[in-house]
This record gives structure tokens, C-alpha cells and sequence, in this order.
């Protein structure tokens, strides 16, 4: 013995060649049991857990090393660093290994949702993540782990850098496979033809020979190769007993090899090697540009932060440190060109900074000392110094990605039901199957093999499969390109039906940047004074009414006991006086404004309890340079526009006659404006309410679709079903242009599988479909589906620029 193992500290056997590398190290390790669990810790990200762990972990027996691999997640210091408590239960996002297409992913959700205790299981294809929630009390995550596993699909908590590589090293694996696959077919047809035209006598029994033995060969590594994830992925479905699209392409490709190398040495019959590769390369064809378009389509934001980070330590040292290891208040340098590696504000420095990355805006904006930035964006011109406020998972970013997966938490009603009808077709396909080789036995018993093998083939539903999933990844990459983000996958669907808008006016089709215009007081009370109050009991709103008042914060002046009245104003007691600031009839009773605008009241609790009136502000907000546009693009889709505001009801008129809207609400609270959702509800109106702000928490809550604006409040966010990233508000319209293009995308692509099966299944039974035809039409009827998704991306980006904005989503 001549040492302890760094994972659970036992003796380590002379001559063990076990170890990990850890920070540049070689750690020793005395089994093969905790090597296992020592490497799902490190290549998930989770290495820390070795730096921090109070206590050594416990030695997982050698005849158990497999199932006890995962039993290091269940230590409470490493679940602290991917598991995410909630209110009633926790949650975590995984990386997940062997996805190949939606059948995976279907498997991966049934398969969890079945166990005790799990809340909710998502799999998002376009980034082979796994969102799953569970009760800590019932389950515990090693368990997870280890189901996933024994169902083929191994799984390590998300870590962005490690699961680009993993996504990289996947892509390597389909691109080898496919190569293998047409080089094969290519070489295998070649060798075909001549049998093919040969007339009769004119080849001899000895180049029959040749050729299929030549066949054989080539077509061997194209089966145990290329085409092995079919059949691991066939294997591991019917062993937990469900049928998935892979089981008759695997029952197809196995019943033709067999069959062909048994004719090739019994030295009669058909060989179907030609229908093999054929087959083999265009489902992997077709795969493969499934695969890239969701890649291609996906969320950017997962590796959009930096690994490393220029760390400034008190004495001004620079030091280069993982991007994961910042902390709030550490001060980082991004230089020009760099990344920033967290959200923070500016300490020194101007620069432009290209946000396009969240925003979908490619101008740079400018960026002062005191400003905000996020990470991710990419520093264009000058030096900055940044504090960091929000890092790692508590990024903006990663805020971001957590709502891309809730999106993935359930799936559209369309999506469902191709989902149901693909597997229910799997089950009826294999019956019909049966039928149709019973038949044929007593119709040409010479023809049974090929004519099931068509049947098998041209059948297999990967169009139906794919036709939800492709076009729902593609509407989602197009919104989020336009600053549209879905939180919600309902939301998608819903935004298609929309017949009604309704917008809230402050922050919305204002910019919610209040000015504070003017200042009158009444009595002895000073303006200046007067404005400190109110900053002092503006500080405890996230309304946008308090940043006027922020340039007034006196630090030695604050307000306690807040009370917030929603849609009237704020209560506060300051200096042992109780003062009232909003609405002129909650601070003080019936009074008129000075004049024309919107006016605040600041008044103070007099000795008989009555308040007394102290101060006006007058209060300023710019109209959004869009929103006019906006409207009437709106209006010019055929969708009834509203304005409901709680401000006062001279400001709302002016504002809703200037953008031509005919039906407004002012001074609505927010009981009000959610009873007039519900009695447009009630009419049979389906609407999409656009809010910013704490006041419009509940009307989000009840409308059909709810949409918060840049800079919403996150208590906001988390009502709403999609985020305007942008802060161009047309970008509106083009979500709701780019909702209905993907409905209809997803019905057309449903529409042609059902078609295309409903065809080519009777055609095969009747032995009209030769079997390398069948593979041909399947590949085709896949490519069909991903190309007409494709058009939702192409759409957006090309017919936008010739035809007017809201005509330009694909017909």
C-alpha cells in the first residue's frame, strides 16, 4: 500500500493504475468503482466538490461500481452546485448522452415520469438537455442517474463548455457514420447494377458469386457501424417494453442482412445489400440535417459566456480565473474584443457593447460608468472595469436558459398529438406487417421478404415523428433571433390564435423612463425638500415612476414602514410623520391637478388624521418610435388593439388617439383590468396582454398569452409566457407573424406524413415499392418535413426585406 485514495481515502494498492487529473495532477484512486464515480464528478463539471467537501466520500463496492456511480451526486455539497430547490420541489438540469432524434426523447420522459416522485421531466432536442424536477423526500438524484443510464442514456449536471464538447464529439460520431454509410452504399450499388441490367446468360454464376460476396463485405461494416444507434436504441425500448420508431427500422435491417447472408452462403435467393446501405445512409442523412437544423437553431445563450475571466485582486494585480468562479463584487477587466464573463456595472471605462446575443439588436450600444452589463455581450471598442453583480448560474444568461427549458416542459397541443400518433403508429404498423407477410404467403411466397421489408421501410413514421419537434425548434430559434423568447411551449400555439392585443401604456408604448418635468409646492415645504421625500418613498417601488425620483436620493433621508396601494400610490413614514405620494384622490381626497399631464401628489397626515396636501410633480415619458408602427401593423393583421392603463385618464386619451386606438381604459386598477381580460375571455376573444411592472403581475397571469417587456420586473417574467428581450416593440408583430407561420408549418408537415404514410403503405402491401425504392421515399418524407421548417428560418430572414412587414411569414 502507498497511499490513500483521493476519493474515499481507503489504501491504494501497489501498482494500481487507477487515478484522476485534477487541476493538472494525477490523483490515486483504489478501485475501479471509485475511478467511476470520481470521473462522472470531474468530466460533470463538478470537480469543486473535491476542493470543498468537508468529508471523504464513501468506497462503492467493486461488484456494485456501476449502479453505485451515481451515489457521490447524492452528497448535499455537490447537489448544492447543479440542484435547484422550488417551492415544492427541486429541480436540475442534465446533459444527456446518446440523444439522437425525438424518439429519444420521448422514451427519456416516459421512462422518468414514471417513477415515484418525479414532478416533471423535459428534454430539450436542440441542446440534449434534460430538465427534471423531483421530491427530495421520495427520490433521491443518484436514482435518476442511474435510470437514465440503464435506459442507454448517460447524463452528467449541464455545464455549457463541457456540453458543447460533448454536442462536438456526437457530431464527429454522425458525420464518421454516415461517411462509412455512402461510401458503402455507393461501392454496394456499383456491384448492384450489373445484376440489375444484366440480360439472361449474360453474366456468369461465379460474378454473381463475386458480387454478392463483394456486397457482404461492404455492407457489413455499414450495419454494424452506421447503423448501430438504430439498434441500441430498438434494444433499449423494447426492453423496458415501449415501442419507438427505431424498431422497425432495426427489425427491418436485421430481418434483410440475415436474410441476405444466408442466400449468400447457401448460394441461392435474394440479397438485399443495395436496400441495406440505401437505407442506412439516407435515414442517417436525414437525421444528420434534422440534427443540424435544431443545432443550428438552438439557444446560443448556453455558450455564450466565457470560460475564463481577467480577475482584478486588491492590489491591482491581474489574474486570469474561471469565469464560474466569479463572485459578487469582484471587479473583472473586459478588454476590446473580450467577452464580458458576468452581468455587473461599469466602475471605469465607455464603450459600445453588441448585445445581439439577447437582445437580437446587432447596433452596439453605449455603455457609461454606472451602466449595466450583461454578460455575454461582447465588448467592441474600449477597456472597462466591471464589479460583478450576478455570475455563474445567477447570470441573466442562465436566468434566460432556466425559462428556454420550462418552455420544453410541455409541449404544444399539435405536437402532442403527432407525438401520440407516432407511436400508436409504430404498434399498428408492426400488426399491418404481419397481415401483409401472412398474406403474401399464400399469395407468392418468393415475394414475402422483400415485400415486408418494403412495407417495414417505406412505412416508418421518422416524417411524423419530426414533424412537430422540427418545426417547434425552428419557430423558437426564429423568435429568439428576433428578441422573442417563449417561456411557456403552449405560448407558441396560443400567440397563433390571438385575436386581441392589449397593452399596457407605461413602459410598454412608453419607454417607462419618467422625467420629472416640474415641482410645485403648496405651504412652506421647499421644492428641493419636497423632492427628497419623494425620492425617500420612491426607493421601496420597482415602478417605473420611481426613476424620476431617483436623481433626488438624499442617503440621510429614508422612508419606512412602506405600504404599497396598487394603481393609487405609495403610504411612508418619515421623520415620524406618515406621508402619502400618488393618485390626487389617494393622497388627499378630490383635488384638481395644476393643469394638463400627469401629476403626483405628495401629501402629509395632518393632526386629525386628514392629509394634507404638499407638493405636485409632474411627470414625463417619451412614446416608443415603434409604437405607431406597431399598432397599425397590428390593426392591418385583422387583431383589435386596447390600451389599458392605470394612469390618469388625459394622458391615456392623448396617447390612444395619437397611436389610433378606439378602446382604452384609464385609472383601471389591476382588479379592474384583469375583469376586463376575463369579459373579452368570456366573449370568445383569445388575448395576448404586453405589460411591464408590478401592477400588471395579475392581468398577465390571466390572459390567454401574456408578454412582459424588456426591463420587466422578474416577479413579471415569471407570469409571463414569452419576454421582448428586444426593446423594439414591433417586435410584437413579428412574433405573432412568426406564431401562426409555425402552426402552420406543424400542420403542414402532420398533413403530409399522415398523407405520405397513408399512400405508400397500401402501395407497399400490393408489392408495388421495391425495398431500395421504400428507403428512398422514407428518406425523402423526413427531408420533406425538415425543409419545410427550414422556411420559417429562411422566411424570417430573407422575405422580410422585400414585402411589407406583416406579410412576409411563409404561406
Amino acid at each position: 500500500m502507498s497511499a490513500a485514495c483521493y476519493h474515499c481515502g481507503a489504501p491504494v494498492p501497489a501498482g494500481a493504475s487507477w487515478t484522476i487529473t485534477l487541476d493538472g495532477a494525477a490523483k490515486p484512486l483504489c478501485c475501479p468503482g471509485c475511478e467511476a464515480v470520481a470521473h462522472a464528478i470531474v468530466e460533470g463539471g463538478l470537480e469543486g466538490y473535491y476542493r470543498y467537501r468537508t468529508e471523504l466520500s464513501p468506497r462503492p463496492a467493486d461488484d456494485r461500481a456501476r449502479a453505485e456511480t451515481w451515489t457521490a451526486f447524492d452528497h448535499p455539497e455537490l447537489q448544492a452546485q447543479f440542484v435547484h430547490p422550488r417551492e415544492r420541489d427541486v429541480s436540475a438540469t442534465l446533459a444527456v448522452e446518446n440523444i439522437t432524434c425525438a424518439a429519444c426523447a420521448w422514451l427519456i420522459e416516459h421512462h422518468l415520469n414514471a417513477l415515484e416522485g418525479i414532478t416533471g421531466s423535459a428534454v430539450n432536442l436542440t441542446e440534449h438537455r434534460l430538465r427534471v424536477s423531483w421530491d427530495p423526500a421520495i427520490l433521491a438524484p443518484s436514482h435518476i442517474f442511474a435510470e437514465l443510464a440503464a435506459i442507454g442514456y448517460e447524463a452528467m449536471p449541464f455545464e455549457p463548455d463541457r456540453a458543447l464538447a460533448r454536442q462536438k464529439r456526437e457530431a464527429r460520431m454522425s458525420v464518421r457514420r454516415l461517411i462509412v454509410a455512402a461510401v458503402g452504399m455507393m461501392q454496394v450499388v456499383m456491384f448492384s447494377i450489373p445484376l440489375y441490367v444484366a440480360g439472361p446468360n449474360e453474366l456468369g454464376d461465379h460474378f454473381f458469386a463475386l458480387f454478392h460476396w463483394l456486397s457482404l463485405s461492404l455492407t457489413t461494416p455499414v450495419v454494424a457501424f452506421s447503423a448501430w444507434p438504430f439498434f441500441r436504441a430498438a434494444a433499449s425500448a423494447l426492453a423496458h417494453r415501449r415501442l419507438t420508431m427505431e424498431v422497425p427500422v432495426a427489425l427491418a435491417l436485421m430481418l434483410a442482412y440475415g436474410a441476405s447472408v444466408y442466400a449468400v452462403f447457401k448460394g441461392q435467393g435474394d440479397v438485399y445489400f443495395d436496400s441495406i446501405a440505401m437505407f442506412t445512409f439516407f435515414l442517417l442523412l436525414s437525421r444528420h440535417i434534422e440534427a443540424r437544423t435544431r443545432r443550428a437553431g438552438g439557444n446560443a445563450l448556453s455558450h455564450a459566456l466565457p470560460a475564463a475571466a481577467l480577475r482584478l485582486e486588491d492590489d491591482g494585480a491581474e489574474r486570469v480565473v474561471p469565469a464560474s468562479l466569479l463572485k459578487a463584487g469582484e471587479r473583472v477587466r473586459v478588454n476590446p474584443g473580450a467577452t464580458v464573463p458576468a452581468d455587473g456595472i461599469i466602475e471605469q471605462g465607455e464603450s459600445s457593447l453588441d448585445e445581439s446575443m439577447l437582445t437580437g439588436e446587432f447596433l452596439p450600444v453605449t455603455r457609461r460608468p454606472g451602466g449595466c452589463v450583461i454578460g455575454g455581450s461582447q465588448n467592441v471598442e474600449n477597456a472597462l472595469i466591471v464589479r460583478v453583480t450576478h455570475a455563474g448560474r445567477e447570470s441573466t444568461i442562465n436566468s434566460v436558459l432556466d425559462l428556454t427549458d420550462r418552455a420544453f416542459a410541455h409541449r404544444p397541443r399539435l405536437a402532442r398529438l403527432a407525438d401520440t400518433m407516432a407511436h400508436r403508429f409504430v404498434l399498428r404498423l408492426l400488426l399491418v406487417t404481419l397481415c401483409v407477410s401472412t398474406a403474401w404467403l399464400f399469395i407468392d411466397p418468393d415475394r414475402v421478404l422483400w415485400v415486408t421489408l418494403s412495407v417495414l421501410v417505406v412505412t416508418c413514421p421518422c416524417a411524423l415523428a419530426l414533424a412537430a419537434p422540427t418545426a417547434l425548434a425552428t419557430g423558437h430559434a426564429a423568435l429568439y433571433r428576433r428578441g422573442v423568447l417563449i417561456t411557456r411551449a403552449d405560448a407558441l400555439e396560443a400567440l397563433a390564435g390571438v385575436t386581441r392585443v392589449v397593452f399596457d401604456k407605461t413602459g410598454t408604448l412608453t419607454h417607462g423612463e419618467m422625467r420629472l418635468a416640474a415641482t410645485q409646492t403648496l405651504g412652506a415645504l421647499s421644492e428641493p425638500h419636497a423632492r427628497q421625500i419623494a425620492a425617500a418613498i420612491e426607493a421601496h417601488s420597482e415602478h417605473p415612476i420611481a426613476s424620476a425620483f431617483r436623481p433626488f436620493r438624499e442617503p440621510a433621508l429614508s422612508a419606512c414602514d412602506v405600504v404599497r396601494h396598487p394603481n393609487q400610490g405609495l403610504g411612508a413614514t418619515l421623520d415620524g410623520k406618515r406621508w402619502r405620494l400618488g393618485r390626487a384622490a389617494f393622497a388627499a381626497g378630490d383635488i384638481t391637478p395644476p393643469g394638463p399631464g400627469q401629476w403626483l401628489l405628495l401629501s402629509r397626515e395632518g393632526a386629525d388624521g386628514a392629509y394634507i396636501p404638499s407638493a405636485w410633480f409632474r411627470l414625463e415619458d417619451t412614446l416608443r418610435d415603434d409604437a405607431a408602427e406597431t399598432v397599425a401593423r397590428l390593426q392591418a393583421l385583422g387583431l383589435d388593439v386596447e390600451l389599458l392603463s392605470g394612469d390618469e385618464r388625459a394622458p391615456v386619451q392623448a396617447l390612444a388617439q395619437t397611436l389610433g386606438i378606439t378602446t382604452w381604459q384609464a385609472r383601471a386598477t389591476p382588479e379592474e383590468k384583469l375583469a376586463r381580460i376575463q369579459a373579452l375571455q368570456t366573449k370568445g376573444e383569445r388575448v395576448l396582454m404586453v405589460g411591464d411592472g408590478i401592477n400588471d403581475v395579475p392581468v398577465l397571469a390571466g390572459a390567454d398569452v401574456a408578454l412582459a417587456m424588456n426591463g420587466a420586473t422578474d416577479l413579471a417574467q415569471t407570469r409571463a409566457d414569452a419576454l421582448l428581450l428586444s426593446p423594439r416593440l414591433v417586435r410584437v408583430v413579428e412574433a405573432l407573424s412568426l406564431a401562426r407561420a409555425t402552426r402552420r408549418v406543424m400542420r403542414q408537415n402532420i398533413a403530409w406524413s399522415v398523407a405520405y404514410n397513408g399512400l405508400a403503405l397500401p402501395l407497399a402491401a400490393l408489392g408495388l415499392v421495391p425495398p431500395w425504392l421504400a428507403a428512398l421515399g422514407m428518406s425523402l418524407s423526413s427531408l420533406v418535413v425538415v425543409g419545410n421548417a427550414l422556411r420559417l428560418k429562411h422566411g424570417a430572414r430573407g422575405r422580410r426585406q422585400h414585402l411589407p412587414a406583416h406579410h412576409w411569414e411563409p404561406a
